[in-house]
């Protein structure tokens, strides 16, 4: 599988656009009439002001507190940059903010604090915890951040946590659960040596000790040898807490009959030599970013039962914090948490521990390609695994509450955890799932439209990503020319240009051609003109003759135009069984809209064959077809002529035996809001549709386009399905983005 490749310009872009940084705020409740307003601010906003002062706990019903949490950094410690200030580790801040609303809807606001003084900053986040349902510090260096998580957990009443220290804890703590259950060993009977005596590797020591692990059996090392009971030098507080009554003074001595290392140190601060002296069944936790203390490959070429586990994504059991801290605070907020006390950071370790041990489903294997099954090579659960948000949040909760840090205790659990699975966004499941497919069939992918930035910049991610090859049609020194005026001169050697002019295989295309168009009023010269003029056809030809593996197209020609031109080479007429299905993504939730492409106006076996082209797309994306023929009018009513062919569609369907659900036809409230269908029980729909069949091209592309236009959604398509190759079609407006999007859908073969 290819590896992704990033530039600083890709970096910088990311950050840039479409507007600087990576979050916005949104206003939850509505603020369009003066009503609104007055309730919203003066004089509706003192009501609750009042209860809030009478009953400070009242913040938590009447304002965001309650699911608020701020990322606090002074950039003293930035990832492996050092100190970089506040305001260098702003775009670091940024992202973990948005990582905690991307896993487990925790909002978050980023504040970086200009100062080195710990009681300055201590002072200030004091002064702010008003605000907040919790704390997570971040990138500040030790041991200040010993001094100020430990004062600020004494001082404040909302859970305070050092993201750097216990983070990484509590996932190394769960992956070592069950490296320990693979091997048969016990937690208090190991020896565990540790390999860099910072904040995480710290944190790492005392969550173990409390979990189990025994004093005398940990060895901890930094950059001067074995922290050794009397030793003198490069030592504090923290480090003398975790001396060790041992004659070992290196880490290739402390090492040696060990059953565990945890690194959290440096590159190459491992040998072979050292993980040959370690006891049978060694579990080697080298966590050194970007770069382990020893490669997963070097130590399994010495010890073929060593048990590896590193920080990186590209190999297996990456010890990443993201399974941890969106969850830890989940369950905190949710019960009003005073504190993350250590209980629940076990909680969470031995849920994420649990996890592993059981059956991965499949959305979760498709995303990654490959089976996933509890074993030496799977001890960790992958950060995308939808059960991690109603799995997690529930243990943390629960420790919370039997340890007393809880303010509002939660009654109901499996209440509590139905709205946890209410929080998964499905979209980003998809999407990755998707890339995911993509990155492991390693297609290649022509860009027909090499003249536009938009598709270049689309096909130089398409390759940079490591979802496959990318081929731009289009001359070189035009291609070149416009890379390098979007500042990706770097791109130019990267990206293969095709034309008729380089090809080998154009007399073949033309002949093909001839094949198909002779008796269509097509003489030579028009056949070669569309051959090796018309971009659009000579990406059909290569995909048709197998020189690549899919296409997009459609970017700077209006989709119509370019279905007519996509015709000349496959069959993709309305009575040949195509049709095109485009994906809307919005707040959440994913529905299929059909025919946004093909039929300009289906009878009711078209809207048959529709809706069963559109529930094989809606399966290629991990979906479960529900199909629903909307309308203006629901189950006969009104009657309207116009009204009877989506009445009559789903007799078709009845006829056809297929195996999803479909009905009809409805309006589209009735469609996809459960409440509405709830008066209409004799419903075959089993929930909210996901496939909306609609009467003609026209009111389907009003839909897709309202919504795009108005609501701010994220449209895919259309998806040209039934074709026999991925052939996708854009629109003229896409973005980069959806450009891209596009391509992917190709190189996972969804037709």
């Amino acid at each position: 599988m290819a590896k992704a490749k990033m530039t600083r310009e890709d970096a910088l872009q990311f950050h840039m656009q479409p507007n600087p940084g990576k979050w916005e705020i949104q206003a939850t409740v509505p603020m369009t009439t003066q009503r609104d307003l007055s309730l919203a601010y003066s004089p509706g906003v003192a009501i609750p002001c009042e209860e809030i002062a009478a009953d400070p706990s009242t913040a938590y019903d009447y304002t965001n507190k309650g699911n608020l949490v701020a990322v606090i950094s002074n950039g003293t410690a930035v990832l492996g940059l050092g100190n970089l200030g506040a305001l260098g580790g702003k775009p670091v801040m940024e992202g973990k903010a948005v990582l905690f609303k991307r896993f487990a809807d925790v909002n978050s606001i980023d504040i970086e604090l200009d100062t080195e003084d710990p009681d300055a900053f201590i002072d200030a986040v004091k002064l702010m915890g008003p605000t907040f349902g919790g704390i997570n510090l971040e990138d500040i260096k030790a041991p200040e951040c010993f001094i100020i998580e430990q004062r600020l957990k004494e001082e404040m009443d909302i859970p305070v946590f050092h993201d750097d220290q216990h983070g990484t804890a509590v996932i190394c703590a769960a992956g070592l659960l069950n490296a320990l259950h693979l091997s048969g060993k016990q937690i208090e009977d190991v020896k565990i040596v540790l390999n860099g005596a910072g904040a995480a590797g710290i944190a790492c020591l005392e969550l173990l000790k409390s979990m189990g692990a025994k004093h005398d059996n940990c060895i901890m090392c930094d950059t001067k040898g074995v922290i050794y009971q009397g030793r003198t030098e490069g030592m504090n507080q923290w480090k003398s807490a975790h001396a060790a009554n041992t004659d070992a003074r290196t880490l290739a001595e402390a090492m040696k009959d060990c059953d565990v290392f945890l690194g959290v140190s440096a590159k190459g601060a491992v040998t072979q030599d050292m993980v040959l002296s370690m006891a049978p069944n060694p579990v080697i936790f080298a966590m050194a970013n970007p770069d382990p203390e020893i490669t997963p490959e070097e130590a399994h070429a010495v010890r073929e039962d060593a048990i590896v586990a590193t920080g990186r994504s590209d190999y297996p059991n990456q010890v990443n914090n993201v399974l941890g801290f969106p969850y830890l605070f989940r369950g905190a907020l949710d019960i009003h948490a005073r504190a993350i006390n250590d209980e629940m950071k076990i909680a969470c370790a031995e849920a994420l521990a649990a996890l592993a041990r059981e059956d991965v489903p499949d959305e979760v294997a498709m995303a990654y390609g490959k089976k996933l099954t509890f074993g030496r090579d799977y001890i960790i659960p992958t950060p995308f695994d939808p059960r991690l948000i109603h799995r997690i949040p529930t243990a943390v909760a629960q420790a919370g509450m039997k340890t007393g840090v809880a303010r509002r205790p939660i009654i109901d659990m499996d209440a509590y955890e139905a709205t946890l699975m209410g929080r998964m966004d499905p979209t980003a499941s998809i999407l990755r799932s998707l890339n995911a497919r993509a990155r492991a069939n390693q297609s290649t992918v022509v860009f027909a439209e090499g003249d536009d930035p938009r598709v270049l910049r689309a096909a130089v991610m398409y390759q940079r990503s490591g979802l496959g090859k990318a081929l731009v049609v289009g001359r070189e020194a035009d291609v070149a020319e416009k890379l390098t005026a979007e500042g990706l001169s770097d791109a130019v050697s990267e990206l293969t240009v095709v034309n008729a002019a380089n090809t080998e295989h154009l007399d073949a295309y033309k002949q093909f051609l001839d094949q198909r168009l002779q008796r269509k009023g097509y003489d030579g010269q028009d056949i070669h003109r569309l051959a090796a003029r018309d971009r659009h056809v000579f990406a059909s030809l290569m995909v048709a003759h197998g020189h690549a593996d899919g296409m997009v197209t459609g970017a700077t020609r209006k989709s119509a135009h370019v279905l007519e031109l996509i015709n000349h080479v496959f069959d993709a007429q309305p009575h040949q069984g195509a049709a095109g299905v485009t994906a809307v993504l919005h707040k959440g939730r994913i529905v299929l809209i059909s025919d946004t492409l093909v039929h300009e106006w289906p009878d009711e076996e078209d809207l048959g064959d529709i809706a069963e082209r559109s529930a094989a797309v809606a399966r290629a994306l991990g979906l479960e077809p529900r199909v629903a023929f909307v309308s203006f009018s629901t189950f006969g009513y009104p009657v309207s002529e116009r009204a009877e062919k989506m009445h009559t569609a789903a007799t078709v369907l009845d006829g056809r035996n297929v195996d999803f659900e479909y009905e009809g036809e409805m309006t589209v409230d009735v469609a996809l809001n459960a409440k509405a269908q709830e008066n209409y029980p004799f419903s075959r729909l089993s929930g909210p549709a996901n496939v909306l069949v609609v009467p003609a091209r026209h009111s389907a592309s009003i839909s897709v386009k309202l919504m795009q236009e108005m609501a701010g959604a994220t449209v895919i398509g259309p998806i040209l399905s039934g074709v026999g190759k991925p052939v996708q079609i854009c629109s003229t407006v896409s973005t980069v983005n959806d450009i891209l999007n596009m391509a992917v859908i190709a190189a996972c073969k969804v037709d």
